[in-house]
């Protein structure tokens, strides 16, 4: 993953970089256990390209779901891989599954 996607490693972290962040947040919902790793690496390139192009405007997090299980209830994520727009701290859109480049792009220019 680029420098520009952080990577919180439990709940509190998790809670710590999103208060932190100014502006608009994609949490990135991964996960690995084996039925998802495929799809999670795919979005893995595709949540990076977005971090880079929108690094100006977004803030990019991505968070294990199995180690972050607060974060990911709190959320409503229910599967690997999801993306979720936070705005104000506020979820502004949501996606759920491989998407790719222009599905993610899309998603995010409807509500940046």
């Amino acid at each position: 993953m680029p420098r520009r996607v952080h990577q919180p490693l439990e709940d509190q972290e998790v809670d710590f970089v999103l208060r932190a962040v100014d502006g608009p947040v994609l949490a990135y919902f991964s996960g690995t256990w084996p039925k998802a790793i495929e799809a999670c690496r795919a979005m893995d390139l595709v949540v990076g390209l977005i971090a880079e192009e929108h690094a100006d405007a977004l803030t990019a997090v991505k968070i294990d779901i199995t180690r972050c299980p607060e974060a990911t209830k709190r959320y409503g994520v229910t599967g690997a891989p999801s993306v979720v727009l936070l705005k104000e701290g506020e979820v502004a859109a949501r996606g759920a599954g491989p998407m790719t480049h222009a599905e993610l792009r899309d998603l995010l220019t409807a509500h940046l």
